[in-house]
């Protein structure tokens, strides 16, 4: 297993939708393998084929230490309820938004031996799940989020609209 280097900012690559994987080879484990080293050394969630350069469809998500969601081709076939609350992401480093997002959500995909996996998932690991799909589609969370945290909030706990936010990050600047 090797560490990657994390796709951040403004990078295309996060916006690219990702090809699906044709054929589990050893350099697909092996890419797992890898995002979740990655993962675990940026104290991360979830990770993305896409957040490490890969165009794949391939996914890692851990919200439970030791419970490890390996998945090539994923895909949310059902969704339920709904609930609203913090993100942030490791291609966008100390930015956070507010996101709704499903509260149960049905994900199939393979798993590394190219078995079909079905994982019912609620909550955080519902959240983490829709979030590192969005990830394979080229959509990072502050274009669905409710608000975004001013980068440097103040004691009041300023928030910025999503479109504020984008004029933020084109600009280099704070802007309200």
């Amino acid at each position: 297993m090797a560490k990657r280097k994390i796709i951040t900012g403004n990078d295309p690559v996060l916006r690219t939708v990702c090809a699906p994987v044709q054929k589990i080879t050893p350099g697909i484990v092996r890419l797992l393998d890898d995002m979740v080293e990655t993962m675990r050394a940026a104290e991360g969630v979830g990770l993305a084929g896409p957040q490490v350069g890969v165009l794949r469809r391939v996914i890692v998500v851990e919200t439970e230490p030791g419970n490890v969601y390996r998945l090539i081709n994923p895909e949310i076939v059902a969704q339920s309820g709904e609930q609203e609350g913090p993100e942030g992401c490791l291609s966008l480093p100390g930015e956070s938004g507010c996101v709704k997002r499903p509260m149960n959500v049905t994900v199939k995909g393979l798993d590394p031996d190219g078995n079909e996996v079905t994982v019912e998932a609620e909550g955080f690991l519902a959240r983490a799940f829709c979030h590192e799909t969005d990830h394979l589609n080229g959509i990072l969370y502050p274009d669905k989020a409710e608000y975004m945290n001013t980068p440097d909030p103040d004691p009041e706990g300023e928030k910025m609209t999503p479109a504020a936010y984008r004029r933020h990050r084109a600009a280099g600047k704070k802007s309200r």
